[in-house]
């Protein structure tokens, strides 16, 4: 009953802030012109662009764009926002779609309608969010789509939270009409914003932040879009580091390690490539009754749930291929791809998840927003040029062997010295002491082998000096660069 006189008392309120939003919204698109879209306004001050235009394509209806170059000219003023950042050698991706994400609504300027995530399935559940969102009567020009985080939300909460995308909307508006292209109208909260804006619930008990002046930045977040909730939110002034107090440190170091052990046996490994994450699943000690079909079936269910989160947690993105354990029964298999499906249901990441294929393997792919955890973590390897490998020490003498015996052929020379790493060093003046002594007594040229300390392990340099004591130039044919080959242009 004190809910129900509490939303009657906060409604109208709430009602009344929105109108005055929506009354000072329209005024500034007045102002700046705004019109939907940029690409719409684009074409707006400019008749000449061809019309979108509909063809048949393997016996579909499909909407045929005009090319960009007839959409934007040269000096044309543009709203754009970054969709997704920069990774490795592409550029980030930019649209003129602006969606700017609340606690339960995501506001899509130029819509002009409400809609509903599709990740919420029951019709009933969306007829109903529809409904109160035609209730709350959203200004004209400006679209709205509940988020799954929506679900259940009263009308009290989806108001508040149309009321503050409303007054952010309109401060960007005011920055449109100030701002001289090119330049920055609006970044997205920090990510202790973003962490509470979309994680938090009414079922967390605590939050806990441990740097004051990011306590406040939450505070006033809180106060705006959960004020219920501002009494959970605690500043951490304990002795013993926060992240050490409850066992995160840990946890990050197992998420950047390649290898993820399972709670009651086997594993799965991550291997992130320049292609696609591949994921192979071990059941290692893992048993079920002797039944090999039936320990497959369950630590595939188990590797299931555990790879879905894994993909949040490390952020990692496009083609993904999970190589489960060979299952025979064909209703095993099916029930993994469910399980799969279902553990990322949560996920706020588009995905898609293809069929397993008869070798166990299913590919799927998840929206790439961002850079990877290790790609963010981690720089490319300077020794083994990212391929995760170095040459062994008897390879690196052997390499060292050949190039004496190359500077061997030069005329005049009278000693030849070697620089390599300590560990190789040894190698050559143990391992290969009896094959350098050949080579000395048949050239009569002295062969000295020095270790270089902290060299890394292919560290190979070879001097030749004649008998004035003069170096000689030596370059002999390179060898090709460690690590992977390079990537062929598309």
């Amino acid at each position: 009953m004190d809910e129900e006189r509490d939303t009657e008392e906060i409604e109208p309120e709430l009602l009344e802030e929105i109108a005055r939003e929506i009354e000072e919204i329209r005024s500034l698109e007045r102002e700046v012109g705004f019109r939907g879209s940029a690409a719409a306004e684009a074409r707006a001050r400019r008749g000449d662009v061809p019309p979108e235009t509909r063809e048949t394509r393997g016996g579909r209806r499909v909407a045929v764009k005009p090319p960009i170059q007839d959409v934007f000219r040269r000096g044309d003023e543009v709203l754009v926002q970054v969709i997704k950042e920069s990774i490795g050698t592409k550029g980030p991706t930019l649209s003129t779609y602006i969606s700017i994400p609340g606690r339960y609504l995501v506001l899509m300027p130029g819509l002009n309608r409400v809609g509903v995530s599709r990740k919420i399935a029951d019709e009933g559940q969306r007829r109903k969010l529809r409904q109160i969102m035609h209730e709350l009567n959203p200004p004209k020009g400006l679209g709205f789509i509940v988020r799954t985080a929506g679900l259940d939300r009263s009308k009290r909460d989806l108001a508040r939270d149309l009321a503050y995308l409303l007054r952010l909307w309109k401060v960007i508006l005011k920055r449109i009409k100030k701002a001289k292209t090119p330049a920055p109208i609006y970044q997205e909260s920090d990510m202790i914003i973003r962490t509470i804006r979309d994680i938090f619930n009414s079922e967390i008990d605590t939050i806990w932040i441990d740097e004051p002046s990011a306590f406040e930045r939450a505070r006033e977040f809180l106060n705006v879009v959960m004020p219920r909730f501002v009494d959970r939110l605690k500043l951490y002034e304990g002795k013993v580091p926060l992240f050490q107090k409850y066992g995160l440190e840990e946890e990050i170091n197992k998420i950047q390690r390649r290898q993820v052990h399972l709670p009651e046996g086997g594993s799965i490994v991550i291997d992130q490539t320049e292609a696609l994450v591949a994921i192979d699943v071990n059941s290692g000690n893992f048993r079920v009754e002797d039944d090999a079909e039936r320990t497959a079936y369950e630590m595939n269910l188990r590797a299931a749930k555990e790879i879905a989160r894994q993909l949040r947690l490390r952020d990692l993105g496009g083609v993904i291929v999970n190589d489960f354990i060979d299952m025979r029964e064909e209703k095993h298999r099916r029930g993994v791809e469910r399980a799969l499906r279902e553990a990322v249901k949560r996920d706020r990441a588009r995905t898609k998840i293809l069929r397993m294929s008869q070798f166990g393997l299913v590919e799927m792919t998840r929206q790439r927003i961002r850079p990877s955890l290790k790609r963010s973590v981690y720089h490319e390897c300077e020794h083994c040029g990212g391929g995760g490998l170095v040459k062994t020490v008897e390879s690196m003498a052997i390499d060292a062997m050949r190039l004496i015996a190359f500077a061997l052929n030069k005329d005049g020379i009278r000693h030849i010295r070697v620089e390599v790493c300590e560990e190789v060093a040894t190698f050559l003046n143990n391992r290969k002491r009896q094959e350098l002594a050949a080579l000395e007594s048949n050239s009569s040229v002295t062969v000295h082998v020095c270790p270089s300390p902290g060299a890394v392990r292919e560290h190979l340099v070879v001097q030749i000096v004649d008998a004035h004591g003069n170096e000689v130039p030596f370059l002999p044919a390179p060898n090709p660069p460690a690590g992977p080959p390079p990537r062929r242009r598309r």
